[in-house]
């Protein structure tokens, strides 16, 4: 592949020379340091005048530091005359905050940020050409964006992980764990040619479910919980309570992105899940050590193809939303 360069910032650096390996491709030269007042510099090692630039940052660990590293890094490389940056973001930051929510005093509205369009604002003025990304949280925030967003689907990889880990799958029903995953849920129930269900959730505050009520039959059967994202799992470990009480006989529950934060693990340790399956958008090497529920799905081949796609001219949106792995 003559004309492009793959750069891996510091967030994600095992998925980075995974999706290089993948495409025969080493790594670029890049030097990332703090100077002692903790302001991020970033040095370039190589010429990228009139090439194709990716850059790998996922929005993970220190997500502050590692979006700014992001935006220094794109702007780097434009200012040094490559002919387009790409960035690609597994897990893309602050996606939860995609509009205003509504507040619980009466005819009152948050005046709460929208913080995912501040992102998209960002990256545009740093410089970036194109995004790439796995499973918005809200597909809307490609709209965002006035440059080319691709939001990759993980449903091949769970459909695949689904097929050959559950025997009984012919038995399941893929359960969203609120009503904005209602679309997931059915685009992999259909694929399956199985049933569906979801969980109506109300909150009171964030990270904090106040009540939920399961709509559909799980009775008997095997209940495949299915969602973009965990942080700390308060959700679908009441969800998972509430899916065995209502008779299903196994539940698993399968992630985009594991983030896992604060309680999650030992909320996961717990739970009654036969396994907790994330992708590797998100390093969890650490939390496997502390969890032997969690296993994990390699993404890197969808992520190195998406690049391959996008370098050629080829389409990228519709080979991952309709062909299976």
């Amino acid at each position: 592949m003559p004309n492009i360069v793959l750069f891996s910032g510091s967030s994600h650096q095992d998925l980075s020379q995974k999706v290089a390996d993948r495409l025969g491709l080493e790594l670029g030269k890049v030097v990332t340091k703090k100077f002692s007042n903790q302001e991020t510099s970033v040095e370039i090692g190589e010429s990228v005048r009139g090439e194709d630039v990716y850059i790998i940052q996922s929005g993970c660990g220190e997500i502050n530091d590692n979006l700014m590293e992001l935006l220094i890094m794109i702007n780097a490389c434009k200012i040094a005359s490559s002919s387009r940056v790409t960035a690609v973001i597994p897990c893309f930051p602050y996606a939860r905050q995609d509009k205003k929510d509504k507040v619980f005093a009466l005819f009152s509205w948050s005046r709460a940020p929208i913080s995912a369009k501040l992102v998209a604002n960002m990256l545009s003025v740093a410089g970036a050409d194109h995004i790439i990304t796995m499973d918005l949280h809200a597909s809307q925030i490609q709209g965002f964006f006035d440059i080319p967003v691709d939001n990759l689907y993980a449903e091949p990889a769970v459909l695949q992980w689904i097929k050959e880990n559950i025997p009984e799958w012919k038995n399941s029903i893929i359960v969203s764990p609120d009503a904005g995953g209602a679309k997931r849920v059915t685009s992999i129930a259909d694929r399956l040619n199985v049933e569906f269900a979801l969980i109506h959730k109300e909150r009171k505050k964030a990270n904090e479910v106040d009540r939920m009520v399961l709509v559909g039959d799980v009775k008997d059967r095997i209940a495949i919980l299915v969602d973009d994202m965990a942080d700390t799992c308060g959700t679908i470990c009441h969800a998972a309570d509430k899916l065995l009480s209502a008779g299903a006989t196994k539940v698993y529950a399968i992630l985009t992105h594991g983030i896992f934060s604060g309680p999650a693990i030992s909320r996961i340790n717990n739970a009654a899940f036969e396994a907790v399956v994330v992708t590797n958008t998100i390093p969890q090497e650490e939390k496997m050590k502390h969890c032997s529920k969690i296993q994990v799905i390699d993404i890197s081949m969808i992520l190195a193809e998406a690049i391959r796609r996008t370098h050629n001219g080829e389409s990228v949106s519709y080979l991952f939303s309709h062909v299976p792995l």
